[in-house]
């Protein structure tokens, strides 16, 4: 925090503790900077020169350690009178007459006692005037008042030291307007409460021989989705993005600005251009070069900047995160217990494992495709989950991950129809590089999915080094690794299984082969990215949040519920998700 608390900052903390902590302590603001502000709209002012004098300051005390400005201050009967304005309607006392809310009421406390200090003699009095329904509320500053706003000062300065957020509001109604609802997530932590409450397989989860969930005492319990089906919290979270991911393939390439515009110039051809505000990421692949002044237009509207080689290896990337200190510390907390860090690995190697499951599952019922090795491989890894729900550290669980994958990609060539050629069908799982054409296609797209997973990591403030289940091993963030797990099946294996079967792959012109590697080709590349953009747009409902939302938005909530599990209370709902 500044050593001067904006006044705005005590009207948040009037109205919602959490919301002072996550705009003021972790600095965070949502992408759209008119929505933030929308919450402390300062109307303009019909001035009347019947009314008396008026004026607008910018005023700061010392003292106080406040500052902030005042919508205007005015002359009324020899005495200095703070005015607010508000767009909304004002608060209704038992009686019906109106009166200041309560968060309104201690900004303008604060304004007047600021007025006081500046000009050196007594203010008795504020008003707020709420546009809405036409009226001025008086409130009187009295002693009562004064001390009202310096126990908010003092709860301020105790937030600001602390590195723990404040619960969520036991005041729902107050949730919907909040600005900060899509980062806070308030309805989605009472719902873990009321899961953890109503039902056990969300706090201590185990496997039965089917692959169903039972309870601690061994007694099948109601599973999380049918209890949310009848709870389903109201969407707080964002809306789909509908900004795209500009994909810069041709080697040689320019992104530079031109006003509010990229403009994209490779020699020989004509520039094009691309409005910002529809421009959610650039992906540089290859060697295409983006200049200093379009990399700080990404910086300012909170455009990730993404590296690709043409081998398809991700180098790294660049997001503009609110990455405070007091998140990564209560990261770097939770994911230094080990037993902690089991807790999370082992639900998200039970979500891969099922994923996979339901996968091959599906994938050989649609098409009437039973094999025996398909059915050897889910018969093998049903064997494996309940093992896999009793492992005791981290290697024992990789172990049993590895063997349940081992069967997944043993199978995956009898997901192939015959029509695709043999030339499609994958040798199980090979890279580094791929030997086969399903295998190149099965790589590049995991590098677009760590991309996409890295950037949802940055933006959302976490540190994408420290993770809880993946070595730091190479230059891959472990984090990111960890939650590629949870979209691996969804986002890459379903997709490139149904485009090889739907003969949308061309063998010689969409892959390059060197001996016994195996690339995408120029054509491939640009085929692919085609296939896996649309992919993150498809709706998929979460089972247990029970709202719909597009894959694209789901890695950034998955990211954001992985923060709920270290906050006190609010943990349960990361790695829930399953495919049908």
């Amino acid at each position: 925090m500044s050593d001067s608390l904006p006044i705005h900052a005590l009207h948040a903390l009037r109205y919602c503790e959490r919301l002072f902590y996550l705009e003021n302590v972790e600095q965070l603001r949502v992408a759209d900077a008119a929505v933030f502000a929308g919450r402390r709209l300062h109307v303009e002012i019909e001035r009347d020169e019947d009314e008396g004098e008026e004026l607008t300051l910018v005023l700061e005390s010392e003292r106080l350690g406040l500052k902030g400005r005042v919508d205007c201050i005015r002359r009324r009967d020899g005495q200095l009178v703070p005015y607010e304005h508000k767009r909304g309607r004002a608060a209704r006392d038992g009686e019906g007459k109106p009166e200041a809310w309560a968060s309104d009421r201690l900004q303008i406390i604060a304004y007047a006692v600021l007025v006081e200090e500046h000009a050196g003699r007594e203010v008795v009095e504020g008003r707020v005037r709420y546009h809405a329904d036409k009226v001025t509320v008086r409130v009187g500053i009295t002693e009562a008042a004064r001390e009202e706003l310096r126990v908010a000062i003092a709860r301020a300065g105790e937030l600001g030291r602390s590195v723990e957020r404040p619960p969520v509001t036991e005041n729902e109604r107050l949730c919907p307007r909040c600005s900060l609802a899509p980062v806070c997530l308030p309805e989605e932590a009472r719902l873990a409460g009321r899961l953890r409450v109503e039902d056990v397989s969300l706090v201590a989860p185990k496997v039965s021989g089917d692959g169903g969930v039972e309870a601690e005492n061994g007694v099948r319990s109601q599973s999380a989705s049918s209890a949310a089906t009848r709870q389903t919290p109201l969407r707080l979270f964002p809306a789909d993005d509908e900004r795209r991911t500009l994909h810069v393939l041709t080697q040689g390439a320019r992104v530079g600005r031109k006003g509010d515009r990229f403009e994209i110039a490779v020699r020989d051809e004509e520039s094009q251009l691309h409005p910002v505000r529809e421009v959610g990421q650039i992906v540089l692949h290859g060697f295409s070069q983006i200049t200093t002044q379009a990399l700080r237009l990404c910086s300012e509207q909170d455009i990730g900047v993404h590296w690709v080689t043409t081998g398809g290896r991700y180098i790294g990337g660049l997001a503009s995160g609110a990455g405070s200190v007091q998140r990564r510390i209560r990261q770097y907390r939770a994911l230094t217990d080990d037993g902690f860090c089991l807790k999370l690995a082992g639900r998200l190697a039970e979500a891969r494992a099922r994923g996979q499951l339901s996968f091959l599952l599906r994938a050989s019922r649609d098409a009437g495709r039973a094999k025996a090795a398909v059915k050897e491989a889910v018969g093998g890894i049903r064997k494996l989950l309940a093992p896999l729900s009793r492992a005791t550290n981290i290697d024992s669980l990789r172990g049993y991950e590895g063997s349940i994958g081992a069967h997944y990609f043993s199978a995956m060539p009898d997901l192939i129809v015959p029509e695709a050629g043999e030339a499609m069908r994958p040798d199980g799982r090979n890279r580094r590089p791929p030997k086969d054409r399903c295998n190149a296609l099965l790589s590049y797209g995991y590098t677009l999915l760590q991309k996409d997973v890295t950037n949802a990591i940055i933006t959302t403030g976490l540190d994408p080094c420290l993770g809880f289940y993946h070595q730091p091993r190479s230059q891959a963030p472990p984090l990111a690794l960890d939650l590629m797990e949870l979209f691996r099946v969804s986002m890459v294996d379903l997709p490139v299984v149904a485009s090889i079967n739907r003969k949308q792959w061309d063998e010689s012109e969409d892959f390059d082969i060197a001996g016994e590697q195996v690339w995408l080709s120029d054509t491939g590349r640009k085929k692919f990215i085609g296939i896996y953009e649309r992919r993150k747009t498809e709706k998929w409902k979460h089972p247990v949040i029970n709202y719909s939302l597009s894959y694209s938005r789901l890695i950034e909530l998955e990211v954001r519920l992985l923060e709920k599990e270290w906050t006190s209370d609010e943990g349960g709902l990361f790695a829930r998700m399953r495919m049908r």
